[in-house]
């Protein structure tokens, strides 16, 4: 391969937007609902949850635009950090994201489509785990083929996802199968209105993941303002109506008591044929998912690579010279995810990171101030609405879920900065050989 290869800028403006979409909609649509629910207390609250937790999203997402804008490089979040932070910043990030959190999302999400997979074809562990490989290297071929080939993926499986949602949005809402809200008058004493909305906090993850790919994106800095806040919109609209519609089919008692208020909905909706019509709905959206981390995820070892900030630099860097896309990081990622999904600690590796995660999230957000100093906003470009009341939010909505993360796990989230803090001897020791 020669490493002078460009990457092809191949995606477009709609396959950003199913990036940003599908990689938000997962399975937490058809299981958050009795959570938030009996979080919030009552209907009306847990709506108000689900729009509050998506305006923190929204703030969030305006803020990071204007970065993406200013700064339209592959990396993502990892590069901001490096530009507006300094490389020790940016590279610890890229460490986490690029060895323990994104192949282990990957390999999560290729475990999560077996096991629903085993409703339509029942199959044991080992049967479970090789149809997770199979089905990752599938998507890992068609990336490394074509990034048109995985941004199509992206959108075929973002509109197929949509389909079981809309249908019970459709029906839902015309639906008199429960009271509704007008009939509701009974109330839980959940974790109170803040656990809810971090409850949906989470249900709106994944949209930042799309500025990995700035580099193939043509136009980025219109194109990756444009999708995020049309994405992140459209997915408050979509968590909205599909609450509406399950406190219109369900009582609420069944939906608190419920680990599967959406499939239950179809059921009601739909008869015995409903479980299926949810599940089918799960698979195809974590199909997108799985493809959606996979694809953004190879632009992070391969953005650290071109820098000379990790181990075989030369290797991960390089863009393949047929494909033009960035083979061997995308490799790396799938071979990391495969090892994740034999040796089952995908779940424990995500779970330790979730608080240093949010910190470097919560870095990036308030990193539009520091934008705004060291890169003055130039006429015509992109920049986040009602400045800085935008960005103040997302930064409180950030610091809302570090503080009660610490508060709910302290042990966790140590051992997650231990993990993250023994990536700076292979910083240094890389820094040490790029001045040899």
């Amino acid at each position: 391969m020669e490493k002078n290869t460009t990457i092809t800028k191949s995606i477009t403006f709609v396959q950003a937007l199913a990036i940003v979409v599908g990689m938000i909609i997962g399975s937490g649509i058809f299981l958050k609902p009795g959570i938030v629910l009996s979080n919030a207390g009552t209907p009306w609250l847990s709506i108000l949850a689900w729009v509050a937790g998506g305006v923190i999203t929204l703030a969030s997402a305006l803020s990071v635009a204007e970065i993406a804008a200013a700064i339209p490089k592959s990396g993502g979040l990892y590069t901001y950090l490096g530009e507006l932070y300094g490389n020790v910043a940016g590279f610890l990030l890229g460490w986490v994201q690029a060895v323990i959190s994104y192949p282990a999302s990957v390999a999560a999400l290729a475990i999560a489509f077996a096991t629903y997979s085993n409703f339509f074809l029942p199959m044991n562990g080992i049967q479970q785990k090789l149809l997770a490989v199979f089905i990752l290297l599938f998507i890992l071929a068609m990336n490394v083929i074509s990034t048109t080939f995985g941004g199509m993926i992206q959108t075929i499986a973002t509109i197929g996802k949509l389909i079981p949602v809309v249908g019970i949005v459709a029906f839902g809402l015309i639906s008199d199968l429960a009271p509704g809200f007008s009939g509701i008058t009974a109330t839980v004493s959940g974790a109170g209105f803040g656990a809810a909305i971090l409850g949906t906090l989470w249900a709106y993850d994944g949209w930042i993941s799309v500025t990995n790919m700035a580099g193939e994106i043509k136009d980025p800095a219109r194109t990756l303002p444009r999708a995020i806040t049309v994405g992140v919109i459209f997915v408050i609209v979509v968590y909205v109506l599909f609450n509406l519609a399950i406190f219109q089919v369900l009582p609420y008692e069944s939906i608190v008591a419920s680990t599967t208020p959406g499939a239950d909905a179809a059921e009601a909706l739909f008869g015995n044929g409903g479980g299926a019509f949810i599940t089918a709905g799960i698979i195809i959206s974590v199909l997108g998912a799985m493809n959606g981390y996979l694809m953004t995820a190879a632009r992070v070892p391969q953005a650290m690579g071109e820098k000379g900030e990790i181990p075989f630099s030369a290797v991960l860097s390089r863009i393949h010279p047929k494909f033009r896309t960035p083979a061997n990081a995308l490799i790396f990622q799938a071979l990391l995810a495969v090892i994740y999904i034999f040796s089952g600690t995908f779940n424990t590796l995500t779970d330790l990171l979730v608080f240093v995660l949010w910190i470097f999230f919560t870095m990036g957000v308030f990193g539009v101030f520091l934008l705004r100093k060291q890169m003055p906003p130039q006429k015509g470009r992109y920049k986040v609405p009602f400045y800085p009341v935008t960005p103040i939010i997302g930064v409180v909505g950030g610091g809302y879920i570090l503080v009660s993360t610490v508060i709910s796990d302290p042990v966790r989230s140590l051992v997650g900065i231990g993990i993250t803090l023994l990536g700076l001897p292979i910083y240094y020791f890389m820094a040490a050989k790029k001045t040899v």
